[in-house]
């Protein structure tokens, strides 16, 4: 009685399994279901991506400035009007407001036009074509509000 109430249960588990792998879907799992509806960034102005090596930098778009380079989270990237080419002028309490964009960790591939240099502090700081780059404090997620602020203008592609 017992041998054939095993049976009964382990058939039972085969076939629970079996049937949860036939309709369960993981969320790693690619939905090949199609929709007429498109979800859109919670930005005001419409924005497109194009993403560099390692993630460093992207060109983003947006009405307000058209093309314009952003970090890896999409935060947009500034230059300094003050600075020269491999050389950071925004020291002290600028970089409270506008703090330099960095390698976290050992980068090994940069994108065109993208260098480290090392600042005067010891900081490395990412620039473009030789331009320092930096990330406004005051932006609000995925809008672009430094351009003109202080002498810090939208870094260009």
């Amino acid at each position: 009685m017992q041998k054939k109430i095993l049976i009964g249960v382990v058939t039972l588990v085969i076939i629970a399994g079996a049937a949860y792998a036939i309709f369960h879907k993981s969320p790693t799992t690619p939905s090949t279901k199609t929709t007429s509806s498109t979800t859109t960034p919670a930005t005001t102005a419409p924005s497109t991506t194009t993403t560099t090596a390692g993630n460093i930098i992207q060109t983003k778009t947006a009405s307000n400035v058209g093309s314009y380079l952003a970090d890896a989270n999409g935060s947009a990237l500034y230059t300094y009007g003050a600075d020269t080419a491999g050389v950071s002028n925004c020291t002290g309490s600028c970089l409270a407001d506008w703090p330099i964009y960095g390698p976290t960790s050992a980068t090994t591939t940069l994108p065109a036009n993208v260098t480290i240099f090392v600042r005067s502090d010891n900081a490395r700081q990412y620039a473009y074509k030789g331009m320092p780059l930096y990330i406004f404090r005051g932006d609000p997620r995925g809008k672009v509000t430094g351009d003109g602020v202080s002498n810090f203008h939208v870094a260009k592609p």
